[in-house]
């Protein structure tokens, strides 16, 4: 009997995709994903080799095996065995629909092999992840921008007003410069590059991740411009902020 169905299904939740979601992948209608997942039918050819492509399994595979349970490797483990042959390390990459699921699966080794990866042979070894950030705190870095952090393992290794991926349980995911407190040891300060937003403080227990920022990706054409007028507004306001934090944390 296939396993194709059990395997769509299998694959599609591994993914975190709704039904409609993996259909439009599929350029199928959904009651018909639905049905090939209830093993009502069978699935098509040419629908099986883009599955194919996706998920980087042979046709017999997807036919024949239960990839969630296949002797000799399941699909997870064949996944992490071909990225440990590779000597280009690969990037996971945090999309902004993807971050509250983030949050919740940040630790899953099952989840982590699932998000889409790249690599980027410029960076030296190291361990990496990629965030996509919104919003014009963090201007003249625009919105929509995907961040490259390397992995720092605590707090303690944090270099005052360099730039960080900041994951944490009250904030979520934040791109910030992030300074150490003095007063407080307990606390880091999260300071926007756009003076118009006041810093504040994280509790460090609060803080789940922290990546720091080694490349930025960006679309072409989309970077903030400032005039005059606007750059010395900025500086002034910058400055009032620099020394009120200086005379906070000391």
């Amino acid at each position: 009997m296939s396993q194709a169905g059990k395997n769509l299904k299998y694959l599609r939740k591994l993914r975190g995709w709704t039904q409609e979601e993996f259909a439009a992948k599929l350029k199928i209608k959904r009651s018909l994903l639905g049905a090939y997942e209830e093993e009502r039918a069978e699935p098509k050819l040419e629908v099986l080799e883009i599955v194919s492509g996706i998920f980087k399994l042979s046709l017999d595979e997807l036919l024949l095996k239960d990839v969630a349970n296949a002797k000799g490797g399941t699909y997870l483990e064949k996944r992490r065995q071909l990225k440990m042959m590779t000597s280009v390390a690969e990037i996971q990459f945090v999309p902004v629909k993807a971050a509250a699921g983030y949050l919740a699966g940040y630790a899953d080794d099952d989840f982590i092999d699932e998000l889409n990866t790249f690599t980027l042979p410029m960076l030296a070894a190291g361990h990496y992840r990629a965030f996509e950030i919104i919003g014009d705190s963090m201007l003249p870095t625009p919105s929509g921008s995907v961040i490259v952090g390397e992995k720092v393992d605590t707090v303690d290794d944090v270099r005052s007003n360099n730039t960080y991926i900041v994951v944490s349980r009250s904030e979520g995911i934040v791109y910030k410069r992030v300074a150490k407190n003095n007063r407080t040891k307990n606390k880091v300060t999260l300071i926007s590059d756009n003076p118009q937003y006041e810093p504040y403080n994280v509790n460090a227990d609060d803080i789940l991740e922290l990546w720091q920022a080694q490349m930025i990706i960006q679309k072409a054409n989309v970077q903030q411009r400032w005039d005059v007028n606007q750059l010395a507004s900025l500086v002034t306001n910058l400055q009032d902020q620099v020394s009120t934090l200086k005379k906070k944390m000391n």
